[in-house]
């Protein structure tokens, strides 16, 4: 009985050994048939919200096109909530976090008022401002109410910052501000306004609490990012 036993447990051995190989040597003839791991895909890292969906940002760029005016957003900004009130009322607005500097804008297309007023040159009865001019109307307005009187020192903007912006005219106010909720308690701003011929017009203010280089130099920076269609 032991002899006939011995010999069933070798065959059995013997099959084993050979489904092993079998096993194997398909694995190496028929790699397809192998099992792999299955392989992480690198999920895309979310994207930070853009500018360019947010509400205000949209009625901005409507005026931007109207007044043929190009924007880019400049590194180192973000979107804040612009100012529209009775005494203050301005398109965008964008701040530094980590510093006292934010900038506003008020963008108006003259376009209607340029056709208006040559229409109104066949009409005696009708006298309506060169709307060319109504650029220095406006920064005056603004820097009144901005500093509560008319104490303020104001220039014409030169021929090689003119050009920088593809604009006709415009002057710069440095203002001492009023302290008001409204600023955020900003003691310091200049205010830009830019003037294109039959086109457009442009106000920035750039608010600071300190007259620093640092300040100008981020003028420089915020200023930069908006210029007339040429």
């Amino acid at each position: 009985m032991k002899a006939i036993v011995k010999p069933a447990k070798q065959l059995l051995l013997q099959f084993v050994l050979l489904l092993l190989v079998t096993a194997g040597v398909a694995q190496v003839t028929q790699p397809h048939l192998t099992v792999r791991k299955p392989v992480k895909r690198k999920q895309p890292m979310a994207q930070p919200a853009k500018i360019q969906g947010s509400a205000q940002f949209r009625e901005f760029s409507q005026l931007l096109n109207q007044a043929s005016v190009v924007f880019t957003f400049p590194k180192g900004f973000k979107e804040v909530p612009a100012v529209n009130n009775e005494d203050f009322s301005f398109d965008y607005a964008m701040q530094m976090p980590g510093k006292d500097f934010e900038v506003w804008f008020q963008v108006k297309s003259q376009k209607e008022n340029w056709a208006s007023y040559e229409r109104s040159d066949s009409d005696n009865g009708k006298q309506l401002a060169n709307p060319d001019s109504l650029y220095i109307d406006m920064g005056k307005a603004h820097a009144s109410t901005f500093t509560g009187d008319r104490n303020y020192f104001v220039r014409n903007m030169p021929q090689n910052v003119l050009d920088r912006y593809n604009a006709d005219a415009g002057k710069s106010y440095l203002l001492n501000l009023l302290d008001l909720p409204a600023t955020k308690h900003y003691k310091y701003a200049l205010l830009i306004t830019l003037q294109r011929n039959h086109t457009g017009t442009i106000v920035m203010v750039c608010f600071t609490n300190e007259k620093d280089p640092e300040f100008f130099k981020n003028i420089d920076r915020a200023t930069n990012c908006l210029k007339f269609k040429v």
